[in-house]
């Protein structure tokens, strides 16, 4: 079976830590089209190569962990489990067959290792976890001992009289995340294994995957709770409720929409019709009358639409954005992640190049990351910016 879990090593840390917890690797140790891969990420990470590569994987696998840390059952994070086997995987005596899929965070704590394996056949479940932090200490390992029972058996670092403790865990959960409901924190060894397991999950949760459709984005929307949705067809509303909010950040929108779009954009404006809905246009002159040198989102096209809808992500504050954050973590302490499936889709060499530009000046601010899959333009254009890593799944 392909699910145990590689012998723990120590982690490198960095000369400095960072303030927020981030993941600085993606590790698909077997997933899908991936064995042994090892992906070091930057403020800005942009998969390429060709179709069948695994750009989509690499991502797929880094939202399977973000919806585990915050508490989603495996059959959520991986509704096609048995599609998560590498090809040509044989399954073992017992006719079980998995995946393993892993990530380094680095923060306050210290670099730390998160090691997944998943049993996908005969059932979902999981078959071994292990946390381990930056001197290679196991803090948190679990393992399936008893296929008979819905449970996982766990032990963690707790030091003190009773340096180990153990317990079942469900079967279907992500123990990390699990554990600052278990662990009492009374003494330095439990405190340890909390913050780590604090540290990995609000890393792993702050994540928006993100990927814009044109044509649910043309038509005028009801005013809602003004959150964006991975869709984004809901633009025009979240322009409502945001548009005053700060003007700054509306005019490095509308400045991004003025680089990437067709013809002169003075302003991003919404108009609020008869009906009660909004839609959002784009005001092209200030010597026309009002109204009449506007465009409404819906005229634009595909790749104008992907572009600022993405502008848009890049631009707003976590808040506006619909994601499952640690709402006890301040905000000043969490980084929000940006996975964005085909990044580049649709847009010509000069959007491609003026997105990959905006997304390196926000990221570098530190606040926000990018994890991206792109094409040629949006790979060339990556490869010209400072703070962007270009991963080519083809070399």
């Amino acid at each position: 079976m392909e699910a145990s879990l590689p012998a723990a090593r120590p982690v490198a840390p960095p000369a400095a830590r960072p303030v927020r917890p981030v993941l600085t690797e993606l590790r698909l140790s077997a997933f899908k089209s991936h064995r042994g891969a090892v992906f070091p990420l930057a403020p800005v990470t942009l998969f390429t190569g060709a179709s069948g590569s695994g750009k989509s994987s690499a991502l797929q696998g880094y939202e399977a962990l973000a919806l585990l840390a915050a508490g989603a059952p495996l059959v959520h994070a991986f509704p096609d489990a048995a599609g998560c086997v590498p090809d040509r995987a044989r399954a073992d005596a017992q006719g079980r067959r998995g995946f393993r899929i892993g990530c380094t965070v680095d923060g306050p704590a210290g670099p730390l290792r998160l090691d997944l394996a998943v049993q996908a056949e005969p059932e979902l479940r999981v078959a071994g976890e292990r946390l381990t932090d930056g001197d290679g200490r196991t803090l948190l390992a679990t393992a399936l001992r008893d296929p008979g029972r819905r449970t996982v058996q766990a032990e963690w670092h707790t030091a003190g009289a009773v340096p180990v403790t153990r317990a079942p865990l469900p079967d279907d959960r992500l123990g990390t995340a699990l554990l600052p409901l278990r662990v009492a924190g009374k003494t330095a060894g439990q405190r340890r294994v909390l913050a780590a397991a604090e540290q990995v999950v609000v890393a792993l949760r702050s994540v928006f995957a993100c990927d814009p459709q044109p044509h649910r984005m043309r038509s005028p929307v009801a005013i809602g709770d003004g959150r964006l949705r991975r869709g984004c067809d809901n633009l025009a509303e979240v322009l409502h409720h945001t548009r005053a909010d700060c003007r700054r950040r509306h005019a490095r929108l509308t400045a991004a929409a003025d680089a990437g779009c067709a013809g002169p954009v003075r302003g991003v404006r919404v108009e609020e019709l008869a009906d009660g809905t909004v839609r959002a246009v784009l005001h092209r002159d200030d010597g026309h009358p009002a109204g009449h040198g506007d465009t409404p989102l819906g005229r634009l096209g595909e790749g104008e639409l992907r572009y600022l809808a993405l502008a848009l992500v890049l631009l707003t504050g976590p808040r506006v954005l619909a994601v499952d954050r640690a709402a006890e973590v301040p905000d000043a302490m969490q980084t929000l992640t940006v996975l964005a499936d085909g990044f580049d889709r649709g847009l010509d060499r000069r959007q491609a190049r003026e997105l990959t530009q905006l997304a390196a000046r926000v990221c570098s601010e530190g606040h926000i990351r990018l994890v991206g899959a792109v094409g040629e333009a949006g790979a060339r254009a990556g490869r010209e910016r400072d703070g962007v890593r270009v991963v080519d799944l083809s070399a």
